[in-house]
């Protein structure tokens, strides 16, 4: 049986589509239509009781037996020990620093811009909060462009999971009122990873319909 993949057209669910074409893996493809609700199904809902994409079902889990995992983190580190891909570095000091800024993407990143996407399109006469979460974003990114003032990408020198995880979250770029110009090292990384293949296919699964 193949790896099955329930996502949908978000930064999170495009965290782990980039994951599986980086590693070249079949996958079976499960849309879950958030517009439509089709997170709070029972079925999609006895695999993750948080009612959150994605989710990935791998059939050869350990130990041979099914396993069923959420959140996008948990889900780029396991792929990355179960294919021993240096997506997740082996050697301990870097492995730690990737980690670091996986966490960095999960607490920070992903909830900051997300809170932003959400008031600045469904919240507009709130000044307060796009105030408050335009002020974060902007620090964020201060923060990734002065990692990358020294580093090829986030964790160092190498391509990692750190960057599979950010990059999606940044190319909604638009929605956050930052001009990448004037962050020109987090710009240089980030149209280095949009140009990778495997990112370019990921950002478009599933295929907007």
């Amino acid at each position: 049986m193949t790896l099955q993949l329930f996502t949908w057209q978000t930064p999170n669910g495009r965290k782990i589509s980039i994951m599986l074409e980086e590693l070249g893996l079949g996958y079976e493809l499960r849309p879950i239509n958030i517009l439509k609700d089709e997170q709070f199904s029972p079925d999609f809902l006895a695999k993750n009781p948080n009612n959150k994409i994605p989710v990935i079902v791998d059939p050869d889990g350990p130990g041979g037996e099914e396993l069923v995992l959420f959140e996008s983190g948990a889900i780029l580190v396991y792929l990355a020990q179960k294919y021993r891909s240096e997506l997740l570095p082996s050697d301990p000091r870097a492995q730690a620093i990737t980690l670091q800024w996986l966490m960095f993407q999960m607490g920070g990143v992903g909830p900051m811009l997300g809170q932003l996407h959400h008031f600045r399109r469904y919240a507009q006469d709130q000044e307060y909060s796009l105030g408050r979460y335009q002020k974060e974003v902007e620090r964020i990114y201060g923060v990734l462009n002065k990692r990358l003032q020294d580093s090829a990408y986030i964790a160092g020198d190498g391509y990692t999971i750190a960057d599979i995880a950010t990059y999606p979250w940044l190319a909604r770029n638009p929605l956050h009122n930052i001009d990448l110009e004037k962050v020109p090292n987090l710009k240089r990384w980030y149209d280095h990873v949009g140009a990778r293949p495997a990112v370019q296919r990921g950002m478009n699964i599933p295929e907007a319909g």
